[in-house]
Parts: structure tokens; sequence; C-alpha cells
């Protein structure tokens, strides 16, 4: 089925919400409550458990269980991506959701991370289906406390602005908050992905029965110097939206190649 995009009436629009912290989350908890002051009209369907780092994986080797928490709001023992697509294709099939807002994620969803993260897949799997896809980050420093109302806070009007503007049916929107007050918050910034990467420390352990294990540790290298990107913008205190496209063809390598292959 063929569904027009934009624009939405908010006010009358179906919002689904969705994470990769588990639906016992804190985040997802504020991002309902951001839901429910733009629409009545809110369904909740996350993750069982955690599933950070899942990225865009689907479950197939097993049945998935749906089960109902309360009127509007179900887990699903899965992936975030699987929890969008039983929402759409099987809980809201007879009336799919307007839009779909994914998180608010505790940590950062800055350059390389959107190959790993299952808030950012639960977007992606949005846009395929066609539906419209917000992803919502807040960051954390080290040994800080995790400033939810800066989400709570700026997201409301964010949401509003991104459905006014509109964007192309194969794209996401990224959204990432700063680890600052909210009244310290020095504004927005439409910015590109940045480049670090996770995972490049292993700790190296042993268990309690004596066998060896590995860790993958968080240590990243930054870019954070570089203008222009996510990155930046969260040391500066911005606000960080970056558009995300679905079609991950290199096009200049794509006519250099069938030069070379003719």
């Amino acid at each position: 089925m063929t569904r027009r995009r934009f624009p939405i009436d908010l006010g009358r629009a179906r919002i689904l919400v969705t994470n990769d912290d588990g639906v016992y989350a804190p985040g997802i908890a504020v991002l309902q409550r951001v839901a429910r002051a733009l629409t009545r009209d809110v369904w909740v369907v996350a993750p069982e458990i955690e599933q950070s780092g899942a990225s865009h994986s689907l479950t197939l080797r097993r049945p998935l269980r749906l089960r109902r928490m309360s009127r509007r709001r179900f887990c699903v023992d899965g992936t975030p991506t699987d929890c969008v697509l039983l929402a759409v294709k099987e809980l809201l099939k007879d009336k799919p959701p307007d839009l779909v807002l994914s998180g608010v994620n505790r940590g950062c969803n800055l350059g390389e991370d959107v190959t790993y993260s299952g808030t950012i897949a639960a977007a992606m799997e949005a846009t395929l289906l066609g539906i419209p896809a917000i992803a919502l980050s807040q960051n954390i420093e080290a040994n800080h406390p995790c400033k939810w109302s800066t989400a709570e806070h700026h997201a409301l009007p964010l949401i509003r602005n991104l459905i006014d503007a509109g964007w192309p049916s194969d794209v996401l929107i990224n959204v990432n908050f700063p680890d600052v007050e909210h009244d310290r918050v020095q504004g927005r910034a439409v910015v590109r992905q940045g480049r670090r990467k996770i995972g490049d420390h292993l700790v190296e352990g042993t268990d309690p029965r004596g066998r060896p294990y590995y860790w993958i540790g968080d240590m990243r290298v930054d870019e954070r110097s570089r203008r222009g990107t996510d990155l930046a913008a969260m040391t500066q205190g911005l606000i960080s939206v970056t558009p995300v496209h679905m079609d991950m063809t290199h096009t200049q390598t794509l006519g250099a190649l069938r030069q070379a292959f003719p």
C-alpha cells in the first residue's frame, strides 16, 4: 500500500514509539510523553530486553512473541527491527503509523554508531516500510548522569519543525541531544555524519571457571574538531540533526567501476 508521507497532521497522527534499550528503559518513557504531547494515538512496541548494538538484524531462526503490557504498550522478544516489523505488519496493519519515533537512546549515536545502533535500525525499518522515522539519542559524557530533561524539553518543538520541513522517502532523521542542561543548549545544527570507531579496545580476562574471554570496550577515535559534523555539534552544546540516506551506493566509485568493467 502506497502511503502519503507529508504533510502529517500530528494532532491526528498515529505514532509508533520504539527503542533498543528495552521497554522498561527511562528513555522510552521520555519519548512516550513527547509523543503524547503531539497526539493521543500513541503505540509502544519495544524489545523485551536491551538490544543495544543489534543493528538492523532480524530474527529468522525462531518464532517471535508479542506480549501486551497495557492497552497500547507491547514488548517483543526480539530486535528493534522485529518490533517495527511486527507493529506495522501485524499489530497496526489496519491503520499503520504515520510516524515512527525511536529512542530516546541512553547515549549518543554519532559517526559510525549508525551502523551498529538498534535505535537507528528501528528508524531504518520504518523508512523501508514507507513510514517517516526519527531516531533520538541523549549524549552522556563519562561519569555524568543522563540528562533526560534535555531531550524531553527540546524533542517536541524539534519534531514539529522536522515534520513541517519534511524529507525524502528514502531518508531517516538522526537526532542527538548534547550532554548539557536543557537551558544550556546552544541551538541546533543540521550536520553530516562524522567519523569515529567503537570497539577499538578489547579487554581480555578469565571467568570464574578459568576460561578466557574478551570484552569489547567502548574506546573511540573521535574527530570532534572537524566542523560541520555531528561529533562537533555535541562538543559545541548543539542538537545535531543528520539526514541518513538508505541508499549506501557510492556513486563516484559506481561510475569508475562501470568504466573499468564495461
